[in-house]
């Protein structure tokens, strides 16, 4: 791949590359960071990619990597830090909602993205990939490097681990005052 079609590739990318690693890091600043050094470590890597897997795939493995290496990295787990403008994939304003539950929802969806980034690295990996970017079982697994009955059972324990965290915040919401 030369400098022309990774510069295009780069361009076709960068949205999903950076909301794949702010879906890992949880805050702006790691997430451009990560995304920066994916593209960086793809760049290096473009001569060696040879079309076997569809680009996406490929860019989400760096991504992934990249985000994996980085919070190795910074052991310490963080608190999520999001402002409205920052939260990719999610519209400010929605008018066919109440305020109260567009109040509810932005809530919830908070605490699913705590509860995510408190996961361990291969079920949070796992779940990012799976059930917030939307890929298939069988790319997920492309991308982890991992069987896709090993993807299934990774989901199932994030799934499970999501549930119980956010049981108690549930049931205090649905219950009756």
């Amino acid at each position: 791949m030369n400098d022309q079609e990774f510069a295009q590739l780069a361009e076709e990318h960068a949205g999903f590359v950076y909301n794949v690693a702010y879906r890992m890091m949880g805050n702006q600043h790691d997430a451009e960071e990560v995304a920066q050094d994916a593209f960086i470590s793809a760049y290096r890597a473009r001569d060696r990619f040879r079309g076997d897997a569809q680009p996406t795939t490929w860019l989400y493995r760096i991504t992934v990597n990249a985000a994996l290496m980085r919070l190795r990295k910074d052991k310490r787990r963080r608190e999520m830090t999001v402002s409205e403008d920052a939260q990719p994939d999610v519209p400010t304003t929605d008018w066919t909602q109440s305020p109260v539950a567009s109040a509810v929802n932005a809530e919830l969806g908070k605490r699913i993205q705590s509860a995510i980034s408190d996961l361990p690295e291969d079920l949070q990996t796992a779940v990012v990939l799976r059930d917030v970017q939307g890929l298939s079982n069988e790319e997920a697994a492309e991308v982890l490097e991992i069987s896709v009955s090993a993807l299934k059972a990774r989901l199932h324990r994030g799934r499970v681990a999501l549930r119980e965290a956010l049981a108690g915040y549930i049931a205090q919401r649905d219950a009756p005052e």
